[in-house]
């Protein structure tokens, strides 16, 4: 089993990977409200200005090189900004 202090490592490693939100493909986002390892969760809170995109549909966590490092297909009308939290939970399995 892996110990609690990997967990928080591997945390704040991918933490300071994440440099961009890009949403569906087209539309990135560099700018974040929240961007902070806690435990072994990362928290990522970015705003979706209204006029973006009317849907975001998938929702990539990406790093400096652009190489991905999460994707996630959504479901989330835009209709005004939109404040949007992400959590991501480091976990052994």
């Amino acid at each position: 089993m892996m110990t609690t202090n990997f967990l928080n490592d591997l945390a704040v490693y991918t933490n300071n990977r994440v440099t961009k939100v890009v949403i569906n493909d087209t539309h990135t986002i560099d700018q974040f409200e929240i961007k902070e390892a806690t435990a072994s969760d990362i928290l990522i809170k970015y705003m979706v200005r209204q006029g973006m995109v009317q849907t975001v549909n998938k929702i990539d966590l990406r790093d400096a090189n652009d190489k991905v490092i999460s994707t996630n297909n959504v479901f989330v009308p835009i209709t005004s900004d939109t404040l949007l939290l992400q959590r991501i939970k480091i976990k052994e399995v």
